[in-house]
C-alpha cells in the first residue's frame, strides 16, 4: 500500500500546508510520496529533505527584500519571485536546501507544471537536487502574468494549478492507495472565472490553448473538489481543510502575517497527526 500526500497551491496560503508537514515531520508521519502544485511543490520539497521550519524561515527573512520578490524584481527581470535569487541563491547561500538529503530519502516527489503551448498538466518525478530540479519547482510555482515562461525539457511552462489544481486522480493512477489531501481554502469554497482574463489574454497571446486553459480554470478546479469530496466520502483519502478563509492574499510581504497562517497549519497539523497515522496504518 503506498501512501501519497497531495499539496494543493495557492500561493502564499501554501505556508498554511507548510505548517501541516512541519508537524507531519517533527511526528515522523511522513508518506512513501508527494505530489505538489505550485506553492504545495515550493514549500513540499522541505518534506523529502527533511527540513522542519525551512519554508517559514526564509519567507519571513526575505519578506521585504527585493532581491527576493517584488514589484522591482518584475520590472527588471519579468519575474515577481526573482529567478536567480529565489530559487537558486537563497538555497544555495543563505537558508541551505539539503540536497544530499533530498536525494537520499527514497520518498517519491511530484511537481506539477502547465505547458503554455498545450494547456495540458507536464508530472515531473524529481530525485536530484540540480539546477533543473529547483527551476521544476519554479514552474510549478510560476504564477502567469507575475512570471516568465520556465523552458526545461522540450517544455514551455507556468503554474501546474492551471491544469491540475488538486492532483489526487493523477496520485491515484500512479499508484498511491491511501492519499492525504491538503487543501488551502474551507469546505464549501467554490471558485469562480478569473477577472483577470483581459490581462491574462494579452500577456499570454502567444499561447492559446493556455489562455483557454485559464478561462477553463475555475470549471477544472470546481471539478475536481467535486472528486476530491466524492473520494473523501468513499473514504478514499483523508481531506484536510483550514477551518476558514486563511487570512493572506497570494502575495505576502508581511512576516507577522506568514507566521500567524503558519502558525494555523502547525495546529491543524497537531489536531490530524494521529488520524493521519490511523489512515495510513489501514493495509
Amino acid at each position: 500500500m503506498k501512501r501519497g500526500l497531495v499539496l494543493e497551491g495557492g500561493a502564499m496560503r501554501g505556508l498554511f500546508t507548510a505548517g501541516i508537514c512541519d508537524v507531519m515531520m517533527e511526528q515522523d508521519v511522513l508518506p512513501d510520496g508527494i505530489v505538489g502544485v505550485s506553492a504545495g511543490a515550493a514549500f513540499g520539497c522541505n518534506m523529502k529533505s527533511r527540513q522542519v521550519g525551512r519554508a517559514i524561515r526564509y519567507n519571513m527573512r526575505f519578506a521585504n527584500d527585493s532581491r527576493y520578490s517584488g514589484i522591482r524584481s518584475l520590472l527588471t527581470s519579468g519575474d515577481y519571485f526573482n529567478a536567480v535569487f529565489a530559487y537558486h541563491i537563497v538555497p544555495q547561500q543563505y537558508d541551505i536546501f539539503d540536497d544530499k538529503a533530498f536525494e537520499s530519502n527514497p520518498m517519491e516527489f511530484t511537481v506539477v507544471c502547465t505547458d503554455v503551448e498545450t494547456g495540458k498538466a507536464v508530472y515531473k518525478q524529481l530525485t536530484h537536487a540540480d539546477y533543473d530540479c529547483y527551476d521544476w519547482i519554479r514552474a510549478s510555482a510560476s504564477m502567469p502574468i507575475m512570471s516568465k515562461v520556465v523552458e526545461l525539457e522540450g517544455h514551455k511552462l507556468l503554474d501546474g494549478g492551471v491544469a491540475d489544481s488538486i492532483p489526487l486522480e493523477y496520485a491515484e493512477k500512479a499508484g498511491y492507495e491511501r492519499n492525504v489531501v491538503i487543501l488551502t481554502q474551507p469546505k464549501g469554497f467554490v471558485k469562480k472565472h478569473n477577472p483577470l482574463m483581459p490581462l491574462m489574454r494579452m500577456s499570454l497571446r502567444h499561447y492559446p490553448n493556455m489562455i483557454e486553459a485559464l478561462d477553463k480554470r475555475h470549471i477544472m478546479y470546481n471539478q475536481e473538489l467535486a472528486y476530491v469530496e466524492e473520494a473523501e466520502a468513499q473514504q478514499r483519502c483523508l481531506v484536510i481543510r483550514p477551518e476558514k478563509k486563511i487570512p493572506i492574499g497570494h502575495i505576502s510581504h508581511d512576516p507577522h502575517e506568514m507566521k500567524g497562517v503558519y502558525e494555523m497549519g502547525r495546529e491543524t497539523g497537531k489536531v490530524y497527526v494521529e488520524r493521519i497515522k490511523e489512515f495510513w496504518s489501514v493495509e
